[in-house]
């Protein structure tokens, strides 16, 4: 029987915002006198918890109130320049080709996610959207997919979560639910490809994917 949700994540997924990422994760090292990534070692290295791989670019130990710290200027760069970001090219028509509902699950914060998705024109695509309610990000994706899927009342084997990360899948796996991994986001598609999950270079081709997944 074929999964009937979709769970969308955002950064890296729906929103094309790598360039912007990657900015202002420099910004955050040029704080502490760190070095400069450019997008490809980004993809490479980049993993979750982000202060693990700040300190393996670092090459420091990063403690929480050093992290706290980092976060919150990567954020405040990243606020700067989000007004010139757009949807990836093919966000909408992939939205729109999936037959049953869907949802949002972002690990960006949720008082700001929740107007975006309006600025974007997708007020009432989704049956749900759900960012993160804490003061500082950076963390494991599996708790909040686990508490997006009991607030919907699903259960893991009803739902396919497109994403761009090996946190994405190891959040489904926790969770029993399927992914598809999108190459056009924060991990390079070597890394993707080579965890044995469906990979996709297009969300639409996803999305197709997603569909023949039980």
């Amino acid at each position: 029987m074929a999964r009937t949700h979709l769970v969308w994540d955002w950064n890296g997924t729906l929103l094309d915002d790598l360039s912007l990422v990657v900015s202002s994760t420099n910004h955050a090292f040029a704080a502490v006198g760190g070095r400069v990534v450019d997008a490809d070692e980004h993809r490479s290295r980049f993993r979750r918890p982000v202060a693990e791989f700040y300190a393996e670019i670092l090459e420091r130990a990063v403690d929480e109130e050093e992290f706290g710290e980092l976060d919150r200027i990567f954020h405040d760069a990243y606020r700067v320049g989000l007004t010139s970001m757009t949807l990836a090219a093919d966000a909408m028509n992939a939205i729109k080709t999936w037959p049953g509902s869907q949802s949002l699950l972002s690990m960006w914060f949720h008082n700001e996610l929740v107007p975006a998705v309006e600025t974007y024109g997708l007020a009432g695509v989704f049956t749900r959207v759900d960012g993160l309610r804490t003061e500082i990000g950076g963390h494991l994706k599996a708790g909040h997919l686990a508490t997006h899927l009991d607030e919907l009342g699903l259960t893991g084997n009803q739902v396919v979560l497109i994403g761009d990360s090996l946190d994405d899948a190891a959040a489904a796996d926790s969770a029993g639910a399927a992914v598809v991994l999108y190459t056009g986001g924060f991990t390079h598609p070597d890394r993707l490809r080579a965890s044995g999950r469906p990979v996709a270079d297009t969300l639409l081709e996803a999305v197709e994917i997603a569909r023949s997944l039980n």
